[in-house]
């Protein structure tokens, strides 16, 4: 096992630590094969697993499927014929998919693999007890997660053993991180409880954040009579904004600053020494504590039965803000516009 860094708790896993022996008699059933799940079951069969099937509605995703060569399934046929099952569905559609098409043709010793703690944690989906129950849940979306292992490389991912009903679990899904190329980079072992809080609190809590923060920048720099399409540019639209975060995915957000001006420098560092964390780290408790209680879940699943009413009526707000419309036009204007992957 790979020595650990970081907190004294944390357990990060290699390529020396895993191969595939787990899964060489096993069948494994993509359940979904959309970006997630058409990157990982390729990443499978390129690694030298040999059976791997897809369970799938009958649609593109489908059609795609068959095309990379894969046999494909009704969901539920692909399940009874497995051992190994992925659950790589959305959140919100994968308790149906679960109750319907999964739960009825699992066989006791089978295992399940999750990429998202979501369903687990909140008890949206309850695995037999019988089965084997994991998650490796790479950080990045399905294109990059294909788009890495093709380079040679690999997607960091967590990883976690929910239930061990045979024994094997750890060793299976060190067996799929290895084989989806996640062992490459290094596999982070946790819960499925954190996955799912350190997700949410990145969605409910950072990104609201720099949003805002971006908003009120444009507030600004408009009363100082600065063009949009120079605001934009500046902020985010060069793309400058990114290739930091990407740099500082690679060096670290306070070593990559000497790439910048010394300049940029004192103003950033100074910034951040002045800057008040307090009333953000509110913000985050308070939106920590709706996804400790389960709040969120709940209000998202009615959400979800209602059919969408407050994600539409956000959509509208905010595509209509004159910020989002400038946006929108700058982007056509210079051409900045490409098609944009999912995960």
């Amino acid at each position: 096992m790979s020595d650990t860094t970081g907190t004294a708790d944390s357990t990060v896993y290699d390529e020396s630590d895993a191969d595939l022996s787990p899964l060489s008699d096993r069948t494994i059933a993509i359940v979904g094969y959309g970006n997630q799940g058409r990157a990982q079951a390729l990443n499978l069969r390129d690694s030298g697993v040999e059976n791997v099937i897809v369970g799938n509605r009958e649609d593109a995703s489908w059609e795609q499927a068959e095309e990379d060569g894969f046999d494909v399934y009704e969901t539920g046929e692909a399940v009874s014929r497995a051992d190994v099952i992925f659950m790589l569905v959305p959140d919100e559609v994968a308790p149906d998919v679960y109750e319907t098409h999964v739960e009825p043709n699992l066989d006791a010793g089978d295992a399940l693999n999750f990429a998202s703690g979501y369903n687990v944690t909140y008890d949206f989906i309850s695995p037999p007890a019988d089965a084997d129950v994991v998650m490796v849940a790479p950080r990045m979306i399905g294109s990059l997660v294909r788009d890495l292992y093709a380079e040679g490389r690999g997607a960091p991912a967590f990883l976690a053993v929910e239930r061990d009903a045979t024994g094997e679990a750890l060793d299976v899904a060190l067996a799929i991180a290895h084989g989806i190329g996640a062992t490459r980079s290094g596999v982070i072992e946790g819960d499925f409880e954190t996955e799912t809080k350190l997700d949410l609190l990145t969605e409910q809590g950072l990104i609201p954040i720099v949003a805002n923060a971006l908003i009120a920048k444009w507030e600004i720099e408009l009363e100082e009579g600065a063009p949009p399409e120079a605001i934009l540019m500046e902020q985010y639209l060069s793309r400058e904004f990114s290739y930091i975060f990407e740099k500082a995915a690679m060096m670290g957000i306070v070593e990559q600053m000497p790439l910048h001006s010394m300049t940029s420098q004192y103003g950033q560092l100074s910034g951040i020494d002045d800057f008040d964390r307090e009333p953000l780290k509110r913000f985050m408790r308070e939106k920590m504590d709706g996804i400790d209680d389960g709040s969120f879940a709940t209000e998202w699943t009615l959400q979800q039965r209602a059919g969408y009413p407050k994600l539409k009526r956000l959509y509208r707000k905010y595509r209509g803000h004159e910020m989002i419309e400038a946006e929108q036009t700058t982007i056509d204007e210079f051409g900045l516009r490409e098609d944009a992957g999912e995960e």
